[in-house]
């Protein structure tokens, strides 16, 4: 019956604002109430009636700039509110509601009707009680009317007053910022986040943290994230939040064993405060016993379609069999390497591509024309039906890249979904090397498709396996001569992660620019660093005076702690010397000068 009479309350509400906006006159209004109210109730004119004036009463009114008017409830003596001319307790007094009326519900459903002008003006008089933007904002984003979601959701997080806001309001909250990054307003999504660190409530705080360390985690911004975990850690000493962040902190950071060992830290600590429920103890005690499976399960877990076939697709590249031979031979004339695709390895992919269906773009290092992820359970369940599709190498190029852009950026995923296909790739790397010295370039025959391959599988398991990435990053650079993938540097970087510092050094020595000459930025800071922690002084000094030579920005980058961000071009690309260049490394490297000791002092020094 409960759910009768809710219906028939929203029925009979949507119907009221509707005859209320014909002229905001009270009288109007219940003359359409005693005329067609009661057809919501079933013909109770008493129901309707005794409800009319509770509903006027919180209704906003464009003609008092969307301020309310509210009806005084009369003594049980005086005449009825509802103008029927008997007295209060002869009347509406009697009548009971099956239950309260949400004080909210007529700014709610005028929000959701009002568009354009009348809407902007109408959040902009901040007259709107925030549960009814809280639930005007959810109801928009759950019908796709993301625009309105915006514009409501905005409202509700102005910062005006923390305080007036719902402890309902997280998933809200968690929809604007998703608006945002669906829509590219990063400054706006930066601004909310650092406002709600600063100045929002403890329930939301959490939350911002989470997104805050997420988002510079996908910029590769390790030091920023790091930032944002301290600053957390200060706000919100005891939250279980904690615990997940700094152990997918870690993990970007390559500190498996650390991140393990903060995690089982955590759990015995918030066990001993007695206050968490079960689901998140439950969860903490796996993420002491291997933060890389639990982050990975979670990560499946919140697919939702996607959950099945990814672990269909984990079981299926766990049990691959050894890689075929290709056809790859030397040239007898040139002695360069060529990899030609046979035809059952064309028509292998041409059956995958009719599952896969979007084309590599051939203009950048790693993307697709189209986003692969609109049919990927079709993708994903086709493949896992027919793995002798894996044979071909230009399969494996597509399902690299696929995983790569989705989820290269999370370390935990690295070992089940990429780690498989590094194997796949190194056996035909082993083959192009017993063929003979030559170099596997980038140009000749169908080689681009193995090399993007390498490339893809480096840059994604750069963070969940670290060793395995630089091992293939290595083998890359032995059959690429002309490193036609710019992989000495991430290499460096790698080395210079592990504190490898004399085999850094050695790898940056060999080559300080590219094949036209220009110099790379990456090397020439990994050299700078390798010698000043060898504390090789003057050589360190030389090499500082080449970055500064090469890139008048990248000092001053580095040094700053809260710089203006600068982007590359809209293909990804940067150039050379140009502050964006700077901002790259910076992301990338901070943090491996920020925990070298007197490091940024010595950079300080030399700006």
């Amino acid at each position: 019956m409960l759910a009768v009479w809710v219906d028939q309350l929203l029925g009979f509400a949507s119907g009221a604002l509707s005859a209320i906006r014909q002229q905001e006159h009270y009288p109007d209004f219940m003359t359409w109430v005693r005329a067609k109210g009661a057809d919501a109730f079933e013909g109770d004119v008493a129901m309707a009636q005794a409800l009319a004036p509770v509903l006027w009463s919180q209704t906003p009114l464009e003609r008092l700039n969307f301020a309310c008017e509210p009806l005084a409830t009369p003594g049980r003596n005086e005449l009825c509110w509802c103008d029927s001319g008997r007295k209060f307790k002869q009347c509406c007094y009697q009548v009971e509601f099956p239950t309260d009326i949400p004080e909210q519900m007529m700014w709610m459903l005028s929000l959701r009707e009002w568009k354009g002008a009348t809407l902007k003006a109408a959040l902009d008089s901040q007259q709107a009680p925030p549960q009814a933007l809280l639930e005007a904002g959810l109801i928009a984003a759950e019908s796709g009317q993301t625009g309105r979601a915006m514009q409501i959701l905005e409202s509700l997080f102005d910062g005006s007053d923390w305080s007036r806001l719902p402890e309902q309001a997280e998933p809200a909250f968690e929809i604007l910022l998703d608006i945002y990054q669906e829509r590219g307003f990063n400054r706006k999504r930066a601004d909310l986040l650092d406002e709600v660190m600063e100045r929002g409530p403890l329930f939301l705080r959490g939350v911002a943290l989470e997104r805050l360390c997420l988002m510079h985690l996908d910029n590769d911004d390790l030091d920023s994230a790091r930032g944002a975990f301290v600053k957390a850690q200060q706000a919100l000493p005891d939250s279980p939040t904690l615990a997940y962040i700094e152990a997918m902190l870690l993990l970007h950071e390559g500190h498996e064993q650390e991140a393990k060992e903060r995690a089982n830290f955590w759990y015995r600590r918030l066990v001993r405060q007695g206050e968490l429920d079960e689901d998140q103890l439950e969860f903490l005690a796996a993420l002491a016993d291997n933060p890389g499976a639990t982050l990975a399960d979670q990560l499946l877990s919140a697919e939702e379609d996607l959950a099945t076939p990814l672990v269909a697709l984990q079981s299926l590249l766990a049990a691959l069999p050894v890689a075929p031979k290709i056809d790859l031979q030397a040239d007898p004339q040139s002695g360069r390497l060529l990899y030609h695709t046979s035809a059952r390895e064309a028509t292998l992919f041409a059956a995958w591509h009719e599952q896969f269906q979007v084309l590599v773009d051939e203009d950048v290092a790693l993307g697709f024309r189209d986003d692969p992820w609109g049919n990927a359970v079709e993708w994903m369940s086709a493949l896992c039906s027919h793995p002798e599709w894996l044979d071909a190498p230009q399969v494996v190029q597509d399902l690299t890249l696929a995983l790569t852009s989705r989820f290269g950026s999370l370390p935990w995923m690295a070992p089940s979904l990429l780690e498989p296909l590094a194997q796949r790739l190194s056996r035909w790397l082993e083959q192009a090397r017993a063929e003979g010295e030559g170099s596997l370039c980038w140009d000749d025959a169908d080689n681009a498709i193995l090399l993007r391959t390498g490339l893809a599988l480096v840059v994604g398991m750069e963070r969940g396996a670290r060793q395995h990435s630089r091992q293939l990053a290595e083998e890359l650079l032995l059959i690429d001569q002309e490193d036609s993938l710019g992989l000495r540097e991430l290499v460096l970087d790698q080395l210079l992660r592990d504190d490898r510092n004399e085999e850094a050094l050695a790898l940056a020595e060999e080559n300080d620019s590219d094949d036209d000459g220009s110099l790379v930025l990456g090397l020439l800071m990994g050299k700078a660093l390798a010698l000043y922690r060898l504390e090789q002084q003057d050589a360190a000094e030389t090499a500082l005076k080449d970055v500064i030579g090469h890139n008048r920005h990248a000092l001053e980058l580095l040094c700053a702690e809260s710089p203006r961000p600068s982007m590359p071009h809209p293909d990804g690309q940067v150039d050379p010397g140009s502050r964006a260049e700077a901002w790259q490394y910076r992301t990338l490297m901070r943090d491996q000068w920020r925990t070298t000791p007197g490091a940024l002092d010595w950079l300080e020094a030399h700006r």
